[in-house]
């Protein structure tokens, strides 16, 4: 056990001390603070820009549509400013051109309302746009005039419609809410991702650590003093403590910028976030799902990384060793993400059950659905006895593997891997 618990030391301290942690490490966390300040960050970039109003000239050929749009932009407070135009079409374009004014919308007569055309040098999506409610709300206008409508008859036309939704229960469970899913959904999503960028990077990690020690002759020294399959499952763990580590340092930097900008009285952007989820609703269930799939997925595909970055001998050689795991993985992200509108389908529910898509897929059903538990039990029996097979077979094979040399195929090598650990035991 001593051996077992050196081997987890060493694997962490040897990664957490690589500049390849740190430089990645540095990244996230500074992606982590962009995304979490981007809205300090782009307010930054408008309060040094000079918002000068948009000079738009208009050129009305119906001869009553300019003084309404201009009183409905002023009474706005627009940041257009109208001009008007008695010249030729082409010769406004021309002003445009020429840099005089920022657009020229011009209207004319047409069967009911007029037609309107905006022509610009530079698209500006914001002015195109209170051009048209411009427009829009002077057509409301004139036809409430003209059909001889009172304030109160418009507010009955415009009130909206009551309209809630209830669950209905089935059999004895309960179902979910629109609050639930919603939440349910934002939990998955992430999930999802830290279960994607994890595997792929520090599954990667992982059968780098034993090929580098393989092509250093390392390896060799290390099996001497240690048993392979406690070298292997020593790796394991240590790589998934320097991943616990990351995560650390992401919720902590992210925490203390929230508390910060809370505290500076900025704190209304993350609002955004409490949008989509109220930490406080967040079903404890749920979050403990969260965590069960998130390490089953990582013991998983971490024995299979290790396994096969034991039978390559070059470190070139891990990027195509560990690209079955990728694909799965890939595979498994793409169908979580068709399942996100459609979880009850039945194409969702059976690859729930394929242990290599069980952390997404049944995660997936339990957050937006209610799942009978004897189901979810099921997948997570299966995917544990997956991860204890592919356990007993990555032991097999890394005791022979760590010892084979040479430049044949990776699949080939499981073969004599296996052939030769069964010669040594």
């Amino acid at each position: 056990m001593n051996n077992f618990w050196t081997v987890v030391g060493h694997s962490y301290m040897n990664k957490v001390k690589s500049k390849v942690f740190v430089i990645s490490t540095a990244v996230t966390l500074t992606f982590v603070l962009l995304f979490a300040n981007v809205d300090l960050i782009i307010n930054l970039f408008e309060a040094g820009e000079s918002k000068e109003p948009a000079h738009v000239a208009i050129l009305d050929e119906t001869g009553e549509w300019y003084p309404a749009i201009a009183e409905v932009l002023d009474r706005e407070q627009s940041a257009i400013v109208l001009t008007s135009f008695t010249e030729s079409e082409k010769e406004g374009q021309e002003a445009v051109s020429s840099g005089q004014f920022d657009g020229m919308l011009v209207l004319r007569e047409g069967a009911d309302v007029p037609e309107a055309t905006y022509y610009y040098q530079s698209v500006n999506q914001a002015v195109t746009a209170e051009l048209q409610h411009g427009m829009q709300t002077v057509k409301e206008a004139q036809a409430t005039a003209d059909l001889g409508l009172s304030d109160e008859q418009l507010q009955q036309i415009y009130a909206p419609v009551s309209f809630t939704t209830e669950p209905v229960e089935e059999g004895e469970g309960a179902v979910k809410t629109e609050e639930e899913v919603a939440q349910a959904s934002f939990l998955v999503v992430i999930l999802l991702f830290v279960i994607y960028f994890s595997v792929i990077m520090y599954c990667s990690m992982i059968a780098t650590e034993v090929a580098t020690e393989k092509s250093s002759r390392v390896m060799e020294i290390l099996i001497s003093s240690v048993s392979p399959v406690t070298h292997m499952f020593g790796k394991i763990v240590g790589i998934a403590l320097v991943a616990l580590s990351q995560f650390f340092l992401i919720v902590l930097i992210g925490g203390v910028n929230a508390l910060l900008r809370m505290s500076a009285g900025t704190g209304e952007g993350l609002g955004v976030v409490s949008d989509f989820v109220s930490l406080d609703a967040l079903p404890v269930g749920l979050m403990m799902y969260a965590l069960l799939f998130y390490i089953l997925s990582y013991f998983l595909f971490a024995t299979l990384a290790a396994m096969l970055g034991s039978i390559v001998s070059r470190i070139e050689d891990v990027n195509s060793a560990v690209g079955p795991i990728n694909f799965l993985v890939i595979v498994a992200f793409f169908i979580a993400m068709f399942g996100m509108n459609a979880p009850e389908s039945s194409f969702i529910t059976v690859t729930s059950f394929v242990p290599f898509f069980t952390p997404m897929i049944m995660f997936l059903r339990v957050g937006m659905l209610d799942v009978p538990l004897w189901e979810v039990a099921l997948s997570i029996a299966l995917l544990v006895g997956t991860i204890g097979l592919f356990a007993i077979l990555a032991a097999r094979v890394y005791r022979g593997g760590v010892l084979l040399y040479g430049n044949s195929s990776s699949w080939k090598h499981i073969k004599t891997a296996l052939a030769l650990s069964k010669r040594e035991r």
